[in-house]
């Protein structure tokens, strides 16, 4: 079972701590698979990772494309990771259940700590996570850097 990793946003944007984060995936070896809630938001996503500096760029593409198993970071509105990605991150509030945890190396969920619903949906989450003996993280920017500010095990 894979650890969750809770990014309480206040200072960086989404894009630029999902790409940080989407790098050190590939590092590893894994490819990911990114799941937003709506198109738009995630095809605005795909074009600011289009638009990184070239010799950090990511390999990634929108689901729906006839490539999608080959991605090696697929963006994506659906449940399930069709690209066989050992690590799952949400965005825009998506949904992640414990059996994603499960079958995941990583789970990142980056939300907006300026977004009251937001901060509510990944409380929420955190408890559905907890109570399901998964292990997770919180993680702060709120100092200026990240600092893990609290923890479960699972």
């Amino acid at each position: 079972m894979g650890k969750a990793l809770f990014y309480h946003l206040t200072r960086a944007p989404l894009e630029e701590t999902a790409r940080v984060i989407l790098a050190r995936a590939l590092a590893q070896g894994w490819r990911v698979c990114l799941r937003g809630r709506t198109p738009e938001q995630l095809a605005a996503l795909d074009a600011a990772l289009w638009l990184g500096d070239k010799a950090a760029f990511l390999p990634h593409g929108l689901a729906g494309g006839p490539h999608d198993a080959d991605q090696p970071i697929l963006l994506t509105t659906a449940p399930g990771c069709p690209n066989g990605a050992q690590a799952l991150m949400a965005v825009d509030q998506a949904d992640i259940t414990p059996e994603d945890c499960a079958q995941a190396a990583r789970v990142w969920v980056l939300f907006d700590g300026h977004d009251a619903a937001a901060l509510e949906h990944a409380r929420a989450q955190w408890r559905t996570l907890a109570a399901a003996g998964v292990a997770a993280e919180y993680w702060s920017e709120e100092t200026g850097r990240w600092q893990k500010m609290r923890s479960t095990e699972a």
